[in-house]
C-alpha cells in the first residue's frame, strides 16, 4: 500500500523525466555535425500528432524508402568485422572517422522514425487491446508483441516467451482477459502488421550501427573508452547525438542517458532504481555493491564528460588522461570501501603518589546525617497495607501519619523513637558560652532566661535579695520602721570612693 509521500516522490519522478527528455533531445538537436556531401537525406518525419490521419506507414518512413541509407547500411556491415587502417593524417579527413560520425546522426534520425511507427502502431492496436502500452512502454518490444498477438490474444500470448518475461507475460494475460478491445478489420489489419515490420527492421539497422561504432570507439574516444568501455560509450554517445554534443551536456545529463521507464503493474516499487541509465550498467559501477553504485555512477559521469571534451578536440589519442581519470575513480571507491580505523589504544594516566583532593569527608558526612530524613518521617512516610488511616486534618485529605498511630489506631497516641543525636538539633558553641555566663550571673534567684540579653523571666526576683526579706522592722526607738532590704548592697558599693569614713587624700607626693 502505498503512502501520500510515495505519490508525491513518484509525481516528482515523472516531471524530472519529462524534463530530461526535453534536454536530451535539445541536445541531440545541437548535435552541431552539418552534413556531408555523402550524408544520408531524409525529408523531416511527421508531427506525433498527424499520426492519426495515415493510413499506410510506409508514406512517413523515409529511411526504409531511401537507397543512400540502404547504401550506408550495406557499408557499415561490410566494416563491422575489419580492423580499422592506420591514418597518418588529420582525424576529420579518416574514412573511418566521417563513418562513424555519420553513424551517430543516422542513430538520432531512426530513433525518431521509431517513435512515429511506434504511436501509429499504438493508435491502430488501442481498439483491440488499450491497455498494452502501459504495460510495454519500451516502443521495439512492444512492436514485437503487437505482431505477435494481431487479432487472435489467446493464441498469441502463448508465444511471447522469446520476447517477454514471464512476469509480463503474466501481467498481459491478466489484462487481456479483462480488456475492453474488440477485434480489428481485416482490412486494418495489413497496414498493421506493415508497421510492426518497418518498426523491427529499424530497430535492428539501430543495433547493426551501434555494433559498428562500438568497433570503433577505441579510434574516435580513446579515453571514455578507457573509463566506461566501448559498448557503453558508443550507447552513450548514439544517445547524445555525436561526440559534440557530449561535450555540451552536463554530467547530471549524461548519468540519465539511457533511462527506461519501467512498469510494474502488481509488483513492488521497492526494487525500482530510477534515473539509472548506461552509465549505472558500466562493468565498473556494477562490481560494487548496491549501496555505493549510485554514487559511483554520479563520479563516472563527472569524469565521462572531461574525457569526452578530450577527445572532441582529439587529445590524448593513446588515452593516458582516460587512465588518469580511471586511476582517480577506482581511488575513490578505494576509499570509499575501506573499514573505519580502529579506536586508539589510549595509555593509562600515569598514577600520581600525592594525595588527590576529594569532594566531603568526615564533616560533609555528617552534614549529611544532620539534614537527612529523620526516623519520625520515616515512620510517617509507610504506609501499612490493607488499614485504612485518619487524615491529619480537613485541610490535607489523604495525608496521614502513617505508622506512627499506635497500633494503626484512633487514639491520638503518637509512638515515642529513639532521638538519634546525629539528626539533633545543635547549638553553636559561641551561643553555648553565652548562655552559660548568663546563666551563671543569673543563678541565685529566678529562673535564668534563654533570651540573647540576659534578662530575667517574670517569675524570678529583679535582684539578689532574699525572698524572707521584709521592708518592715522592729526597732527600740521608733518601733516599726521601712526600711530598703538593697541599702547594705548599695552601701558596699559606695564605700569605695564615696565611703563616709574616708577623707580626702592627695596623689602628690609629701615633702
Amino acid at each position: 500500500m502505498t503512502t501520500l509521500a510515495d505519490e508525491f516522490l513518484a509525481d516528482l519522478e515523472d516531471d524530472e523525466e519529462d524534463v530530461i527528455d526535453e534536454m536530451e533531445f535539445d541536445a541531440a538537436q545541437s548535435s552541431g555535425f552539418k552534413s556531408e556531401p555523402g550524408d544520408v537525406k531524409t525529408e523531416p518525419a511527421i508531427k506525433m500528432e498527424n499520426v492519426q490521419s495515415i493510413d499506410d506507414i510506409d508514406s512517413v518512413t523515409n529511411l526504409m524508402k531511401s537507397s543512400e541509407f540502404h547504401d550506408y547500411m550495406r557499408e557499415i556491415k561490410e566494416r563491422v568485422g575489419e580492423n580499422p587502417k592506420p591514418w597518418f593524417g588529420l582525424i576529420e579527413q579518416n574514412p573511418e572517422y566521417l563513418l562513424v560520425v555519420k553513424a551517430n546522426e543516422l542513430c538520432s534520425k531512426i530513433d525518431d522514425e521509431i517513435a512515429v511507427v511506434h504511436k501509429f502502431v499504438q493508435d491502430m492496436y488501442a481498439a483491440r487491446f488499450p491497455e498494452l502500452p502501459e504495460t510495454i512502454p519500451e516502443p521495439s518490444i512492444y512492436l514485437k508483441t503487437v505482431a505477435i498477438l494481431g487479432n487472435d490474444i489467446e493464441t498469441g500470448i502463448k508465444k511471447l516467451g522469446d520476447v517477454l518475461s514471464a512476469q509480463t507475460i503474466l501481467i498481459v494475460t491478466v489484462t487481456a482477459s479483462t480488456t475492453s478491445g474488440v477485434k480489428i478489420e481485416e482490412e486494418k489489419l495489413g497496414p498493421l502488421r506493415r508497421g510492426c515490420e518497418v518498426g523491427s527492421q529499424l530497430c535492428e539497422a539501430r543495433e547493426v550501427i551501434l555494433e559498428f561504432v562500438e568497433s570503433r570507439m577505441e579510434f574516435i574516444a580513446p579515453n571514455v573508452c578507457r573509463i566506461v568501455g566501448p559498448g557503453i560509450a558508443a550507447k552513450v554517445t548514439a544517445q547524445a547525438g555525436g561526440m559534440t554534443a557530449l561535450t555540451k551536456m552536463p554530467a547530471c545529463n549524461i548519468m540519465l542517458l539511457g533511462k527506461e521507464k519501467k512498469s510494474l503493474q502488481g509488483f513492488s516499487k521497492l526494487n525500482m532504481l530510477p534515473n539509472t541509465g548506461f552509465v549505472f550498467y558500466a562493468k565498473l559501477v556494477q562490481d560494487l555493491p548496491p549501496e555505493f553504485r549510485k554514487k559511483a555512477a554520479k563520479l563516472v559521469a563527472s569524469k565521462l564528460t572531461l574525457a569526452a571534451r578530450v577527445d572532441c578536440f582529439h587529445e590524448s589519442e593513446d588515452g593516458s588522461v582516460g587512465k588518469n581519470l580511471l586511476e582517480q575513480i577506482y581511488e575513490k571507491f578505494d576509499k570509499w570501501q575501506e573499514p573505519p580505523p580502529c579506536k586508539q589504544t589510549k595509555a593509562l594516566p600515569v598514577p600520581l603518589e600525592a594525595p588527590r583532593k576529594k569532594r566531603g569527608g568526615r564533616r560533609a558526612r555528617k552534614m549529611k546525617e544532620r539534614m537527612g530524613i529523620t526516623d519520625m518521617r520515616k515512620l510517617a512516610n509507610r504506609v501499612n497495607f490493607g488499614e485504612i488511616e485518619d487524615d491529619v486534618n480537613q485541610m490535607n485529605i489523604g495525608e496521614g501519619l502513617g505508622a506512627l498511630n499506635a497500633k494503626g489506631g484512633s487514639s491520638g497516641k503518637v509512638r515515642t523513637v529513639a532521638v538519634d543525636k546525629k539528626t539533633q538539633v545543635r547549638i553553636s558553641k559561641a551561643l553555648q558560652q553565652k548562655l552559660a555566663r548568663n546563666n551563671a550571673a543569673m543563678n541565685s534567684s529566678g529562673l535564668a532566661s534563654v533570651f540573647p540579653s540576659g534578662g530575667r523571666t517574670t517569675t524570678g526576683g529583679r535582684d539578689n535579695v532574699n525572698g524572707m526579706a521584709s521592708s518592715v522592722a522592729f526597732t527600740p526607738l521608733k518601733g516599726l520602721e521601712i526600711i530598703n532590704p538593697n541599702a547594705c548592697e548599695k552601701r558596699e558599693q559606695s564605700n569605695k570612693y564615696f565611703s563616709d569614713e574616708s577623707g580626702f587624700t592627695s596623689i602628690k607626693p609629701q615633702i
